[in-house]
């Protein structure tokens, strides 16, 4: 598995002269999240990357290298990056920017390559979504040392990590689906002619692969972002593991992604969400 490696500490501003504006939620900390873009079977798996940015810090991607381990700095271990590849930084708080800094193997923005090679490019605009690429496959890509590294942006997304009643929704669910005597109440509930209302808010959920029910005693997963799959139907998902992309969502998740919790911060979870949706009400 490709890995990667990052470090935050400040470094000196830089200046664009773009002028094409993007405006994302506003957060109190610009963030950015790059993932590994699971596109085909070839793609490269790497750990999930997460950096809050100032106006004063730019983010420097290259290939990893013992000797120069420079703070701000995101390192990759594929020989088609350039040890000085590209670079990421933010400006007025709320627009991103990236540019190629002189590659051999090109930075390429949504399939563009920003700049022929060992040429700066200009500064492009990066926005929530977007698909990056260092480099291209060489050789054909059999080797993952000789693969290019693709990532998509996900910028000011912390709010996906918060409590939702989606997520809660889900659990319970789950919990009603493999408890015994819930699933008998469950079912009563569903089979009971006589009690309309009470048929009525029974909802059965569906695997959006197969699109046949979700029921006892089958093999299920759960993704982090709480869609719900036949294990069975999802099996070919995981091809990248640890990395897995939502076929509903499109999110990606690190499926080795530590499960530490103990169950006082559980409930503490739930009391809390419970008390925002309270207030939304």
């Amino acid at each position: 598995m490709l890995t990667a490696t990052a470090y935050s500490a400040p470094s000196q501003p830089i200046q664009s002269s773009s002028t094409t504006d993007n405006t994302f939620e506003p957060v109190s900390v610009p963030h950015i999240r790059i993932v590994p873009q699971l596109d085909s079977p070839r793609s490269l798996v790497f750990q999930v990357i997460e950096r809050d940015l100032h106006e004063n810090t730019i983010l420097k991607i290259g290939r990893f290298n013992d000797r120069t381990l420079l703070p701000n700095r995101i390192a990759f271990r594929s020989k088609v990056v350039s040890r000085g590849h590209a670079e990421i930084w933010i400006e007025n708080g709320k627009k991103f920017y990236i540019r190629d800094t002189c590659s051999s193997s090109g930075t390429f923005l949504n399939n563009v390559r920003l700049s022929p090679a060992n040429q700066e490019s200009k500064p492009f605009i990066l926005r929530d979504g977007d698909i990056v690429q260092l480099g291209v496959d060489y050789q054909g890509g059999c080797e993952e040392i000789f693969r290019a590294v693709r990532m998509r942006i996900e910028l000011n997304r912390t709010r996906q990590n918060q409590a939702n009643t989606y997520s809660l929704n889900t659990f319970q669910s789950l919990r009603n689906l493999t408890t015994p005597p819930n699933n008998i109440s469950v079912l009563d509930n569903a089979m009971n002619r006589t009690n309309s209302a009470s048929a009525s808010k029974t909802c059965v959920e569906e695997c959006c692969i197969c699109l046949y029910a979700i029921a006892p005693f089958q093999a299920l997963f759960v993704a982090p972002c709480s869609h719900t799959f036949h294990f069975k139907c999802c099996q070919p998902l995981l091809q990248h593991y640890p990395g897995f992309q939502c076929p509903l969502c499109r999110s990606y998740s690190d499926l080795d992604a530590s499960v530490e919790i103990e169950a006082d911060e559980v409930m503490c979870f739930f009391f809390f969400t419970q008390r925002v949706c309270i207030t939304v009400r």
